[in-house]
């Protein structure tokens, strides 16, 4: 999306797929995360049970970087530690949490727990 800030307008730029071209059960993107840096954008998909990881260059096109598993069903949310150096993805149907490494240089995540257990999860928020 683009933005005008006279008008306070937005309107479309691109469209990117965050699923493989041969998915062709239901899938519905739910969370939208952008790194600080908004060098990348990382989207949950609910049915294919990925999240989609985007570069974003300076006019702010995006181009698939990684799509890796939820490691469970139904990404209900998803966000960044503090540092951004891991990010935590529940899944609702699943009822578990996966702890991911984040590579802050090429945006890629890195599984490095998938089985902890929260019950019914619907948000994860930063303690502040």
């Amino acid at each position: 999306m683009d933005y005008d800030e006279q008008t306070g307008k937005l309107s479309l730029r691109s469209i990117s797929s965050t699923i493989p071209e041969d998915w062709t059960t239901h899938n519905g993107a739910a969370a939208i995360r952008v790194s600080k840096d908004g060098r990348f954008v990382y989207v949950s998909n609910r049915g294919n049970n990925t999240i989609a990881v985007f570069s974003s260059d300076e006019k702010g096109d995006v181009r698939l970087v990684q799509r890796i598993s939820t490691e469970g069903d139904f990404p209900r949310d998803f966000n960044f530690s503090d540092d951004e150096s891991f990010v935590i993805c529940v899944n609702q149907n699943s009822d578990n949490g996966t702890l991911y490494t984040r590579d802050a240089e090429n945006g890629k995540l890195t599984m490095v727990q998938k089985d902890v257990q929260v019950p019914e999860p619907v948000c994860v928020l930063r303690k502040k």
